[in-house]
């Protein structure tokens, strides 16, 4: 009997025997293993109702109180990585190694928004005028959905909701309708922290649920995380209907590397980052921008380092998974076709893969290509693969000037030994997120993670401060106290005496 994958509302969950169901499998064998819920409107209207009348009494909640319950939510969290580990891999078919370096990412935010006393301290000023104080402090702003992406079914929501509850805003969550089950065990997990009725719920869906959720004039802020035009989307039609909204796109992350470098660091970089998690990350790099004359020696070097990976189920040990559904691994393929057709070379084809999993498994090998046109659609077109392109430039110059002309701006690195080629880097290039001999510059929690240009839509990034933030809403307090005198009628405008 097939798993049904069903909503979570009001800490209860809630089947609709007569739903629409769309099917999630097992990356690693091709079949499907369960199927999940797809809501309807009224499902969202449910699940949002629930987080508005939760709302008042969270938001009144002590700062001591929301923080044992996060405190309790991260005992348990680390407690059990294990179990949340296997239900990614089993969804996702990252390997499992990767999926606890997913959650031990999200944790990192956790554990930074424990601290929110801290970042959610007002202002104070005596006597701006003769008897008046004026002082700030911030409050929730309400209702927060979070549409999150197949990639990081645990580490993306945890960018967004420990800093959501943490000041005092309720959550509905709508995750990927490809890996959902992450989801669920997060919010179970957060019920037996403790954390009341009502206050994380878990809708799952399609485009009905997130327009539903874009729509809704109870919902007060949108997070999103996916591919531009989705992103584009979603920034717009939340904006349109009055909601606060952070957007994170799509990229095509470049890695420029000088003649100085060592080319051995950066070709274990590069296959860290070109093929962890089967490039299906947004900030995996998918270009190496090779300065002459080290393309050839680098390529040889990656290509080595290729052939040693061991392609699999994630739950064999292997280095990479199968990519996470066969449509997805399909189109992934189809730009190697691309490539060859623009005259580029496929230095090593991953459709040739014998991985260590079944046959149906969604499988494709590591893919390097070399001499990529930057007008060829490998270049210009997010792959979100396993596929690595090498463009060769003549000069720094050059490369940074590639680098800046592309529509996306989330995340590069430069690879260097010259200090002062570093600096310069770090401000000519037009990105988000650098790396300096770092070849996934994901921030650190108590920073904020988003880039630039079609990589993000709105002007709040995730986590770090910027997360209270966007999370938050200021209030200004102009107060007189010390004399109950006044100074008659007066129709000028106040003055600050």
């Amino acid at each position: 009997m097939t798993i049904r994958i069903a909503h979570w509302i009001a800490d209860e969950t809630v089947d609709v025997p007569d739903a629409r169901v769309a099917p999630v499998y097992d990356p690693a064998t091709g079949e499907q293993a369960k199927e999940v819920l797809l809501a309807e409107p009224d499902v969202v209207d449910a699940a949002v109702a629930a987080a508005r009348a939760a709302f008042p009494a969270w938001r009144a909640l002590s700062i001591a109180r929301r923080q044992a319950i996060l405190f309790r939510f991260r005992e348990l969290l680390e407690a059990r990585k294990p179990e949340l580990a296997e239900i990614i891999t089993s969804e996702h078919g990252k390997v499992l190694s990767d999926a606890a370096g997913e959650i031990a990412r999200g944790q990192e935010v956790l554990e930074f928004a424990i601290g929110f006393a801290e970042a959610l301290k007002g202002d104070y000023s005596v006597n701006a005028s003769t008897g008046v104080d004026v002082f700030s402090f911030r409050q929730p702003i309400g209702v927060a959905a979070i549409i999150s992406p197949f990639n990081f079914p645990a580490m993306v929501p945890m960018w967004f909701f420990p800093i959501a509850l943490a000041s005092g805003d309720t959550v509905v969550l709508k995750p990927s309708e490809k890996d959902p089950s992450a989801a669920l065990w997060l919010a179970a997990l957060l019920k037996e922290a403790g954390l009341p009725s009502g206050v994380f719920n878990v809708v799952h869906g399609d485009k009905v649920a997130v327009d539903a959720l874009l729509a809704h004039p109870e919902v007060d802020s949108i997070s999103f995380v996916g591919s531009t035009p989705i992103a584009r989307y979603v920034y717009e039609t939340a904006a349109h209907h009055g909601k606060r909204v952070q957007a994170l796109g799509g990229a095509k992350n470049h890695m420029l590397v000088l003649p100085d470098a060592d080319l051995d660091l950066v070709a274990d970089s590069a296959v860290n980052a070109g093929f962890g998690s089967a490039g299906e990350r947004c900030m995996a790099i998918s270009v190496i921008v090779a300065v002459e004359p080290v393309a050839d020696e680098l390529i040889a070097k990656v290509t080595e380092r290729m052939r040693g990976l061991r392609i699999g189920d994630g739950r064999r040990g292997c280095d990479m998974g199968p990519l996470v559904t066969r449509e997805h691994r399909d189109k992934v393929a189809s730009y190697i076709d691309v490539a060859l057709a623009d005259g580029a070379e496929v230095v090593v084809d991953g459709r040739g893969v014998v991985p260590d999993g079944e046959p149906g498994g969604f499988w494709l090998g590591p893919t390097l290509i070399d001499r990529v046109a930057t007008t060829s659609r490998v270049y210009t077109e997010e792959i979100f693969g396993p596929v690595l392109s090498v463009v060769r430039v003549a000069s720094y110059d050059e490369g940074v000037a590639l680098i800046n002309a592309g529509a996306f701006g989330n995340g590069t690195a430069i690879f260097t030994n010259d200090g002062g080629a570093a600096r310069r880097f770090q401000v000519d290039v037009e990105v988000g997120m650098i790396g300096i001999n770092v070849p996934i510059p994901v921030p650190v929690a108590y920073h904020s993670f988003g880039g630039w240009k079609t990589s993000a839509f709105g002007d709040t990034k995730a986590y770090g401060r910027q997360g209270f933030h966007f999370f938050t809403r200021e209030k200004a307090v102009t107060s007189r106290w010390l004399d109950p005198s006044h100074g008659g009628i007066n129709l000028g405008f106040p003055q600050n005496v």
